[in-house]
């Protein structure tokens, strides 16, 4: 049997040379790259990280201190569900509305937040701020003796709710 030329394609010197420039594209039989099909792969192989998404403490630290901001987010709800177990509703809801809150300062301020990045930033500070306004609303609104009373709202519950 002959040796393959040192410019083949089954030669491992030369395979390590070949670039593939985007996920859907594969080496064509002399090696380079081309466009196997214009629909996209069924696996997805690799994903982007999201803007932000890296560690939120030097490498060398340990693993939970690289991830902060999310641990410090999910104690603070940790702890407003306990405080709605032992039956302080308004003020466990409100702490998980401030941590939401919270969750979208970090994520405004901070470079790098870890897990606390899902989205793009501008994504991930509307759902955390939306959310926690809206649950530090209706923490504020809950009955009996509310903090917040909002009229309208009692007028809107009038029309949509008979007596009889």
């Amino acid at each position: 049997m002959s040796e393959p030329e040192s410019g083949s394609v089954s030669d491992p010197e030369a395979q390590a040379g070949i670039v593939v420039r985007d996920a859907i594209s594969a080496p064509d039989v002399d090696g380079r790259p081309r466009r196997a099909t214009r629909r996209f792969p069924l696996f997805t192989r690799d994903t982007a990280r999201p803007e932000g998404g890296g560690r939120a403490a030097p490498r060398d630290a340990p693993a939970p201190a690289r991830q902060w901001p999310v641990l410090a987010v999910l104690a603070t709800v940790g702890l407003g569900l306990l405080l709605t177990a032992v039956d302080r509703f308004r003020y466990g809801t409100l702490l998980i509305g401030v941590a939401l809150l919270a969750g979208a300062v970090l994520r405004w301020l901070l470079p790098d937040v870890g897990m606390l990045a899902v989205r793009s930033r501008f994504t991930d500070i509307a759902t955390y701020a939306v959310l926690g306004t809206a649950i530090v609303l209706l923490a504020m609104m809950v009955q009996p003796n509310p903090w917040l009373v909002i009229p309208f709202l009692k007028d809107t519950l009038h029309f949509t709710v008979s007596s009889s």
